[in-house]
């Protein structure tokens, strides 16, 4: 593979567009609520599954087969779909005998 050895330039012209952009990058930043002392990772409790319609994660690797899993809305139409599927994990769809 090719290397690159002209140095890349991403400054911004100074015109209209560019300061509205930089305006709104501004007013972004300031919502961001994950600093470098409170950052997202797979614990945080934004993204925990406790009830609340933000979290979806357990914490945990690949836990598909959790059902507290998911926001509040998940857990409601996960429990709301079982009533209408005859396959359960107790009767699966794919079953070796």
């Amino acid at each position: 593979m090719a290397t690159q050895s002209d140095k890349l330039d991403f400054s911004q012209p100074n015109n209209t567009l560019s300061q509205i952009a930089e305006e709104q990058r501004r007013k972004l930043f300031a919502r961001n609520d994950f600093k470098e002392t409170d950052q997202y990772s797979t614990v945080h409790p934004d993204a925990i599954a406790n009830g609340d319609k933000i979290g979806r994660g357990t914490g945990g690797d690949l836990d598909v087969y959790n059902n507290n899993a998911g926001t509040s809305t998940d857990i409601f139409e996960r429990k709301d779909d079982l009533k209408i599927n005859k396959f359960s994990p107790n009767n699966p769809y794919y079953n070796v005998k």
